[in-house]
């Protein structure tokens, strides 16, 4: 892969697809905390960020460790990130479809729970790591960044909007997201085929 247009639009579209959990979950925040002032709420978007960057990497690394050992698992990477990405979007799609509203219960977010939410929206992420693996260390490094400035811009947004006008969104973020990955895969199985 090399620098150009695509690499940023293919980055900002994986932290779009990655981020809608984040995005519900932001939204639920907002709701359950409409108080929240604007250092929590940046607090919550750096996590939520900080972990849409790590897990990239981390599969990235993971990727890289298995090839230069195994090349021959080199041309199934395409395939598995297909299957992983469309499992993902779909599970995201279903979800927002059968999506329940959350209880009522007013609890303030503390941080053993901004960590856990943090893992929790961010764990699809580490499959992206199968998608970027064409990627050199430092392009990888640039798409995670990407990604967790997307993440931040929209769980800000979803952390706004839910303090104002609560989750009715939320579940139509999800199957946006979802959507995105989906065809994120399909973009990357037929690009390895051409």
């Amino acid at each position: 892969m090399e620098w150009n247009f695509l690499f940023i639009f293919n980055s900002v579209l994986l932290g779009v697809g990655l981020t809608m959990d984040a995005f519900s979950v932001s939204l639920a925040n907002g709701l359950n905390e409409p108080d929240m002032r604007l250092r929590k709420m940046c607090l919550i978007a750096g996590v939520f960020g900080l972990f849409q960057a790590v897990m990239p990497m981390t599969g990235w690394i993971c990727v890289h460790t298995i090839v230069e050992h195994f090349k021959a698992f080199e041309r199934f990477i395409p395939i598995i990130a297909l299957i992983l990405l469309s499992y993902i979007g779909g599970k995201m799609v279903f979800e927002g479809f059968c999506h329940k509203d959350i209880d009522g219960s007013t609890r303030k977010l503390n941080l053993y729970v901004l960590i856990v939410q943090g893992i929790a929206t961010s764990i699809d992420a580490l499959s992206v790591g199968f998608t970027i693996s064409e990627y050199n260390l430092f392009m990888a490094f640039v798409c995670s960044i990407i990604i967790a400035t997307v993440t931040f811009v929209f769980c800000m947004s979803g952390l706004f909007i839910g303090k104002r006008f609560g989750t009715k969104f939320s579940n139509k973020a999800e199957i946006l997201g979802g959507i995105i990955l989906i065809l994120i895969g399909i973009e990357i199985f037929i690009g390895s085929i051409l």
